[in-house]
């Protein structure tokens, strides 16, 4: 098993949120003590059943485990969210025992307004493998062509890589999406992933969406929350803070995997080469999620956002408690020109509290002005404090 960042509390309950297959049970079945953890598994179907026909059957199976039993885990717990008013129930009677919930949608539980726990509970997320879990078998090409969920690693050929992904988005169309009853007009849904996916890492219009899928703006807004609340992708705001030049409002909107955004925009069999525009935005997304997750797995309490204006367009601005803002430019190029890093001398010298770095394909670090970088890859997150 490839050793994973995220640590848990051995002392406290928590839920563990993540899409699906990023390993929750994997992590949770190798961290929590076997012989004294008992496991609810709500995507058996016999079990997800009973506890659906007899509610009360859960409080009844805790109060006949044996007191060696210190954790109890329910995997996929949004199944059956009315579980948690027991869960808060026993947290409150026993507090020796702890409760490990995991979840790969948090929509359903929002929209059932379940239980929380109101803080007796951790939350903490897990996403695919990162560059630094991998070490030495990261690939940068490999990880921008396929990303990198736990089982693409797994499997040998490009074949049964692509095969994998197809299946996964299918399956999230499915199963997140039809089965649990997410959105009235699943048709509209189908016609609008494929664009989401063109469009991931754009500026977003939510005209244009209604328009090319056919429903309201309303409608094509509720659908990229959706594929948020399901763990599929995340906003990246506009920066808000007061500049000289006025900022865009709209988010820009990035899948959480850059295999699956392929695989959704439908575009596993164009091979990605460098120095095209597609490598670009591929190197782009990896690394802009690759430092959100980092942050989160770090606790940095790091703010996010991107800027853009008539003139200036930056990638990514990280806002970091007693440290300069930090601009970060992302760019493929094995060679970073000079002038298409004017934004970010720029703005620099604008604000004195602030820092600038280019994460690039280049193959040594070089600085080109006082408190600006050009990096490459490999030692961007030692710059960035990550690593």
């Amino acid at each position: 098993m490839i050793p994973r960042i995220l640590k848990i509390q051995h002392n406290h309950s928590f839920f563990l949120f993540g899409p699906r297959g990023v390993g929750k049970t994997t992590l949770l079945e190798a961290l929590l003590p076997k012989e004294r953890t008992f496991t609810l598994d709500l995507l058996e179907y016999e079990t997800l059943l009973r506890l659906q026909r007899r509610p009360q059957e859960f409080a009844e199976i805790i109060a006949a485990l044996p007191d060696r039993v210190e954790w109890v885990f329910i995997d996929e717990v949004q199944k059956f969210p009315p579980l948690l008013d027991e869960v808060h129930r026993q947290i409150e009677r026993n507090p020796h025992r702890q409760f490990a919930l995991t979840g790969s949608s948090a929509r359903k539980l929002k929209r059932g307004q379940a239980n929380l726990l109101a803080g007796r509970a951790f939350t903490l997320a897990l996403f695919p493998f990162t560059s630094v879990e991998l070490g030495a078998r990261f690939d940068l090409d490999h990880a921008l062509q396929f990303g990198t969920l736990p089982k693409v690693h797994a499997l040998a050929t490009e074949d049964e890589k692509n095969m994998f992904l197809r299946s996964y988005t299918h399956t999230y169309l499915q199963e997140e999406i039809r089965n649990e009853g997410l959105v009235r007009n699943l048709a509209g849904f189908h016609r609008f992933a494929p664009i989401a996916g063109s469009e991931n890492g754009n500026i977003l219009s939510w005209s244009n969406f209604a328009q090319d899928t056919g429903v309201s703006m309303k409608t094509a807004r509720g659908y990229f929350e959706i594929l948020e609340d399901t763990l599929l992708g995340f906003f990246l705001p506009a920066y808000h803070r007061s500049l000289r030049k006025r900022q865009r409002t709209h988010p820009k909107f990035y899948f959480f995997d850059p295999g699956v955004k392929r695989a959704l925009a439908q575009e596993l069999t164009q091979p990605l080469i460098a120095g095209t525009p597609q490598y670009g935005r591929a190197f782009e997304h990896f690394w802009i999620a690759e430092i959100m997750r980092l942050a989160r797995y770090r606790q940095n309490d790091w703010r996010f956002s991107y800027l853009a204006t008539h003139d200036i367009e930056i990638d990514l601005l990280v806002e970091r408690p007693g440290m300069p803002l930090l601009f970060v430019e992302i760019k493929s190029a094995e060679t970073v020109r000079g002038q298409t890093l004017t934004p970010l001398r720029t703005l620099v010298e604008e604000i004195a509290e602030s820092e600038g770095i280019c994460i690039s394909r280049e193959p040594r670090a070089r600085k080109i002005h006082p408190r600006v970088s050009i990096v490459p890859w490999q030692e961007a997150l030692t710059a960035l404090t990550l690593q």
